[in-house]
């Protein structure tokens, strides 16, 4: 990641950008989810990019790509600084940022177990065993119960000398009963908001 960032940097700074910043996030998400007795959905996914800033002619430009070749972040740092240089053509005044210090950090959010190391047949085992529960209530037409685990790991690279590192893991599960009965339908969820509980923590 970090050679990314400082490839996207040298290019803007060497096509003329008085400041440049850029950006690589690494997304990971899986979802899974059991629907009357039986697993419902099965997500795994995972995207990365850079996006890189920059001001060029006293006017901000920014790109984005998930090409993360050597060419691919060339080419969007260069459109970065030629967007700014497009938009000084319409500047009403300079562009000047505020005096800051460069800041250098690791920032790694609590997870005791990483809900990506567990593996799919023990998650689904246990929203199973939820969903079991809730048929086991007379009236319960539908049974529903979920998982949703979110990593980001980003890095931010400034001109400045600024290099931040942050790691956040989300995770959450819920599981929602609900009853046909006539023509009225009746929903529970627990916790009480639909999709789940979510919090800044691992799969505890």
């Amino acid at each position: 990641m970090r050679n990314f960032a400082h490839w996207a940097l040298d290019t803007a700074l060497q096509r003329g950008a008085t400041y440049a910043d850029a950006r690589v996030v690494d997304l990971r998400q899986r979802y899974l989810s059991t629907k009357n007795g039986q697993p419902s959905q099965v997500r795994d996914s995972q995207s990365v990019g850079l996006g890189v800033r920059v001001i060029a002619d006293q006017a901000w430009g920014f790109a984005a790509t998930d090409d993360l070749t050597r060419v691919g972040i060339d080419r969007a740092a260069a459109e970065a600084v030629a967007v700014a240089r497009a938009s000084a053509l319409c500047k009403k005044h300079d562009l000047r940022l505020a005096p800051e210090e460069k800041f250098v950090a690791t920032w790694v959010g609590p997870c005791q177990i990483d809900p990506f190391a567990v593996p799919v047949s023990s998650c689904l085992d246990l929203l199973l065993k939820v969903d079991g529960e809730l048929r086991k209530v007379s009236g319960v037409t539908l049974a529903e119960a979920q998982m949703d685990f979110r990593r980001v790991d980003q890095l931010f690279v400034s001109s400045l000398g600024s290099e931040i590192q942050q790691t956040k893991t989300e995770t959450g599960t819920g599981f929602v009963a609900t009853s046909f009965q006539g023509s009225e339908i009746q929903r529970r969820s627990y916790p009480n908001s639909f999709g789940g509980q979510h919090q800044s923590k691992g799969y505890e």
